[in-house]
C-alpha cells in the first residue's frame, strides 16, 4: 500500500505521486513517514525532504510549511520546494553572494533577518545541488582509453 504524496506551493503543484516513504524536516526534528502512519499535522522547517519510491531516493529542498499525514496520504503545503537535481548551482551561488553582501551592508534588524534567511536558503540549495551533481557523476560510466 503506497502513500499518495502531494507537495504544493503557492506557485505550483510540485509533485503528486505514489511513494514508499517520505522523510521531512519538522520543528521537532526529522520524521519518516511510511504507509499506515498515524494521523499527524506538523510544522515543516527548512531542510532536505527525501522521497523514496521503488528504492530510489529523490531529494528536495524545502523552505517551511505544513504537513498533514493520513494512513494512505501525505500532503505538504510548502512555502517553497525545489527538486535538488533541478537547482541551478550558479544561480544558488549568486544568491549566496548577494545575501552575504546584504548581511554586511544591513541597514536594519529586519533587513538582517531577511538576508540571513536568504543565505540559509542559498546554502541549502548549494548543498543539495552539489550532492545531486556528485550522485549523477558517480552513476555515469567512465570509459578507459
Amino acid at each position: 500500500m503506497p502513500l499518495h504524496l502531494e507537495i504544493v506551493t503557492a506557485e505550483r503543484l510540485v509533485l503528486s505521486d505514489d511513494v514508499d516513504q517520505v522523510n521531512a524536516p519538522t520543528k521537532d526534528g526529522r520524521v519518516g513517514i511510511l504507509p499506515r502512519h498515524m494521523p499527524l499535522i506538523t510544522v515543516l522547517t527548512e531542510g532536505e525532504l527525501s522521497i523514496i519510491k521503488n528504492g530510489v531516493r529523490t531529494e528536495y529542498v524545502l523552505f517551511g510549511g505544513f504537513m498533514e499525514v493520513l494512513p494512505d496520504r501525505v500532503t505538504i503545503l510548502a512555502d517553497s520546494c525545489d527538486r535538488a537535481d533541478e537547482i541551478d548551482l550558479n544561480r544558488a551561488e549568486e544568491a549566496r553572494q548577494r545575501a552575504e553582501s546584504r548581511i554586511s551592508q544591513r541597514q536594519s534588524e529586519q533587513e538582517l533577518i531577511h538576508a540571513e534567511a536568504e543565505l540559509r536558503r542559498a546554502m541549502l540549495q548549494i548543498k543539495a545541488a552539489q550532492a545531486s551533481h556528485a550522485k549523477k557523476r558517480a552513476a555515469t560510466p567512465h570509459h578507459v582509453d
